[in-house]
């Protein structure tokens, strides 16, 4: 409660260390209170020192200051659709708000005010067709991107055939949790594993009874759509019933230090999916640790940076900004709008040169939007928990999900989605 209580004040801190004038104007919808803030805390740190960064050594973007507006949603969707209701006037460029739930609410209003959402690795899945959800985006990975991607990986680890296996999905009985099921459904049917479906409800401090389960049926492999305190008690109960961890993989939401670390060594040989690299090892931290940390300017308490929510929050920020200065060169101006920002996020291209430029080189797979595309190649990582050394090891390279299962779900859900919203396509 203590470490809540201080980041929210950081948090309004932050929020009046920048000149009201300032024209690039970022809300951040975050979540620092209730069950969820273990991976609402260290992401909204990372998203907002980002920023802090680029005002405090670059003097912002393109000569502009960035402000964070940053509202409390507790990850409720009702609150976080007034966040932004709240935060939207005065020239909001770009909403970010790490749910589902609110994800799927925003959606159409956004398009109806003309605002960008990126959503990633969460959101729509389908929203990756850029033809249908014009200010959507959430490249580099989706969700049917990280199902597709877990099975992949368990392809590999059997030698290329997952017939006869049972493979259990756990996951948080919310929209987030229920997003790969249409996938993997379809990918059992492909590679002939038999799925289970074992719903978590909120907030999941609760999961006897899923695990009593799972000891009974015997799965081969267990997946895990969870978040916030739900991961941790699904990794104790796991170690409870002496599951093998190597064969517990959680989708990158599911992967994080604070999700592990309460089941000690018990956690050790846990899995997830990883979007990005993760450490302190990236030049990018030196410049934080500079101007951000020892400068007092930190979002939180500062005991995150450098963990993975931590670094996907700044990668999250790091996006928005690479497309910020992508719309200051198409709109040849340095004060833009929300639409100028959209045009940004369409003809964004992130390379390993520039990543690399960014002091994050082989931190995440490069990727080009277009008009079509707003979803990115869609590759992800198998990280692994080391128990004893508390850290995360990489043991794969960038695995590429199976498009020629994922594009016709896609272009089938957004298909759907036009036509129940009267939406012609774009990209002709």
């Amino acid at each position: 409660m203590k470490k809540a209580l201080a980041a929210l004040a950081a948090a309004t801190m932050l929020m009046t260390s920048v000149p009201a004038s300032a024209d690039l104007i970022v809300p951040n919808l975050s979540y620092r209170t209730g069950p969820y803030a273990p991976g609402g805390i260290p992401y909204a740190d990372g998203f907002n020192d980002y920023f802090t960064l680029l005002n405090q050594r670059d003097g912002g973007i393109g000569g502009e200051k960035v402000v964070i507006r940053e509202c409390e949603t507790a990850y409720n969707t009702e609150k976080g659709v007034e966040c932004y209701e709240a935060t939207k006037g005065g020239g909001a460029l770009v909403y970010n708000p790490l749910s589902t739930g609110i994800t799927y609410q925003l959606i159409p209003k956004m398009a109806a005010d003309g605002i960008p959402l990126y959503t990633p690795g969460y959101g729509r899945t389908s929203a990756a067709n850029g033809k249908v959800f014009e200010w959507v985006f959430n490249y580099p990975s989706n969700y049917w991107d990280a199902a597709s991607v877990a099975i992949r990986y368990l392809l590999t680890e059997n030698k290329g055939d997952l017939k006869g296996k049972k493979i259990a999905l756990v996951y948080h009985n919310s929209a987030y949790g229920k997003e790969p099921i249409r996938t993997l459904t379809e990918l059992s049917k492909k590679h002939g594993f038999t799925l289970t479906q074992v719903p978590v409800d909120h907030p999941g401090q609760e999961q006897k009874s899923q695990w009593l389960q799972i000891r009974r049926e015997k799965p081969d492999y267990v997946i895990m759509w969870g978040w916030g305190v739900m991961n941790a008690v699904a990794i104790q109960e796991a170690a409870n019933i002496n599951f093998p961890m190597k064969n517990f993989i959680g989708v990158w939401w599911s992967g994080s230090e604070n999700d592990v670390l309460p089941a000690g060594m018990g956690a050790d040989g846990y899995k997830s999916l990883a979007m990005h690299g993760t450490g302190m090892e990236y030049p990018v931290y030196k410049d934080i640790k500079k101007y951000v940390l020892d400068a007092g300017k930190a979002s939180g308490a500062g005991d995150q940076v450098g963990s993975v929510l931590y670094s996907r929050g700044m990668y999250a920020a790091l996006v928005i900004s690479e497309a910020i200065r992508k719309a200051q060169a198409i709109a040849g101006k340095a004060s833009i709008t929300a639409a100028d920002l959209r045009n940004g996020f369409e003809q964004l291209e992130i390379t390993e040169a520039r990543m690399a430029e960014l002091g994050l080189p082989k931190f995440g797979q490069p990727f080009k939007a277009t008009c079509a595309d707003h979803g990115g190649p869609g590759a992800a990582l198998i990280q692994q928990w080391d128990a004893k050394a508390k850290k995360w090891n990489l043991v794969t390279d960038f695995i590429a999900p199976d498009d020629d299962v994922l594009t016709p779900l896609i272009m089938e859900d957004s298909a759907a989605y036009a036509k129940e919203n009267n939406i012609a396509e774009r990209c002709k």
